[in-house]
């Protein structure tokens, strides 16, 4: 029988408490300190790395885990990873129950579509580089785990939850020891990047096109149409909105979940790689909830509207939030002592390849906006959609452009094409050779798909100029 005044019982919520209360410390700071607002670090990864640096303090002093202790229930390590892995795909449930009533034109379409198809060539381009260059690595280093290169997309590209969820499959079943650190620092030296690059692209453009950009934040001015729209029930009827939308979300994790373990009955040796897509039934059982809601409006058999956007949005966020700075402080930086080398050349790597890739897509393939597009995807691409709006908003602080409606969009093409991928990160221990040779032809394929319009334009014109002339021989 648990006593109310045990640690085990308030273990959680200190845990919870502290991570909360390091992201307020890290809002101060950002808002005060001039280095620290100028420098686009979003306030979760800033708050994550204060815990880390005082977690790393405490441990050399006492030589104790901080977050083992029993102030945090003697797990808080545990915890915090356990609240990385449900705050990923909470998240990406609470975007995905949403609604819209905007209407794509072809044009639009095309665009949405490609940004979709950029995201996956960009995830192969990081995951051919990260897995080739731990493979030369493992050449070198003895007892090296050679596929963890394949870590790069799912810390950069996809973030922290991801990448936990991965460095956790190679580390229980494939004895990479550290495998969920070494995943979660890729994450933060991602965010890292997002900073750097970004920083270093917005000098350049306020530089050469004289762009004054927001360093500092501005309150939103939000209209009561976008936090109220009509026929919505009302915000404190028999049950509060917001009871309501919590309600939506941990339904569809629910099922999310009967999906997962009717699953793991039926293929008992894949439970963690199941399991490790909890984030995509997620997004697939929101997206029933949502269809059978709107069914019932439909049919009149329910009268009101029951999703809110607005507070969605803030669901969304606050599980983002949560699981960016929870997933840095989850970080053992003990465990990483042989593997700092490889993890700054991945850092690298990423942050170059991520970089020049995008750049050059944008200005190619979205002439109309290219610098919003890119700072977007590559601020995406690094870190989460939220540090791509980040970086968006210092040049496009109104959203003119379409730029983030393309992030919203692109995440149903991205999937589809990006499923492949996330199958074959669990056949890389095994088979690294032959996983970086069907990546490399993957990302060859996704970019015959993304120009397609040049390569098929320029063999059409090709076949019509030979055509003229040999009219013109005869």
């Amino acid at each position: 029988m648990e006593n109310f005044w045990d640690f085990s019982v308030w273990g959680g919520l200190n845990v919870l408490a502290v991570l909360l209360l390091s992201l307020l410390v890290a809002n101060g700071l950002k808002r005060s300190v001039k280095f620290l607002r100028a420098s686009l670090i979003p306030t979760s990864v800033l708050a994550g790395v204060m815990l880390l640096v005082i977690a790393s303090i405490y441990k050399a002093i006492t030589g104790d885990v901080m977050f083992d202790t029993a102030f945090f229930g003697g797990n808080g390590m545990t915890q915090m990873e356990i609240l990385t892995y449900h705050a990923l795909a909470l998240g990406f449930i609470a975007t995905s129950l949403k609604t819209s009533d905007k209407k794509l034109t072809k044009k639009r379409s095309v665009e949405v579509f490609n940004t979709g198809v950029t995201t996956v060539a960009t995830y192969l381009l990081q995951a051919v580089l990260g897995l080739g260059s731990t493979l030369i690595a493992s050449l070198i280093i003895t007892d090296f785990f050679a596929a963890s290169g394949i870590l790069l997309p799912f810390g950069f590209g996809q973030g922290t939850g991801q990448a936990l969820n991965y460095g956790n499959i190679y580390e229980t079943e494939h004895g990479f020891v550290g495998g969920k650190s070494f995943g979660l620092t890729i994450a933060a030296l991602g965010f890292l990047s997002a900073s750097i690059g970004g920083v270093i692209h917005l000098t350049i453009l306020r530089k050469k096109y004289k762009i004054l950009g927001t360093e500092d934040e501005e309150s939103e001015n939000i209209s009561g149409d976008q936090i109220q729209t009509k026929n919505e029930i009302p915000m404190n009827g028999g049950i509060d909105k917001l009871t309501v939308q919590i309600g939506f979300v941990l339904l569809s994790y629910l099922l999310a979940f009967l999906a997962m373990y009717g699953l793991g009955l039926l293929l008992p040796g894949m439970k963690s790689v199941i399991y490790g897509f909890n984030f995509l039934l997620g997004v697939l059982t929101a997206t029933l909830v949502k269809a059978v809601l709107k069914f019932c409006n439909k049919k009149g058999i329910v009268k009101k509207e029951y999703t809110n956007n607005f507070m969605l949005n803030r669901i969304g966020n606050f599980f983002f939030d949560i699981m960016v700075v929870a997933g840095i402080a989850a970080i053992r930086l003990d465990m990483l002592k042989d593997y700092w080398g490889i993890m700054l050349i991945l850092g690298v790597v990423g942050l170059v390849s991520t970089y020049l890739y995008n750049l050059f897509i944008a200005r190619k393939m979205f002439k109309e906006y290219s610098e919003e597009q890119f700072l977007a995807m590559y601020g995406m691409l690094t870190g989460t959609a939220s540090t791509g709006i980040i970086l968006l908003r210092e040049i496009d602080p109104d959203f003119k452009t379409p730029v983030s409606d393309n992030l919203v969009y692109q995440n149903f093409p991205a999937i589809v094409f990006g499923f492949p991928m996330m199958l074959l990160a669990t056949l890389a221990p095994q088979k690294p050779l032959l996983t970086l040779g069907i990546l490399a032809a993957f990302f060859i394929v996704m970019n015959v798909i993304l120009f397609r319009k040049f390569i098929f334009r320029r063999k059409k014109n090709t076949t019509e100029e030979t055509a003229e002339m040999v009219e013109n021989n005869k």
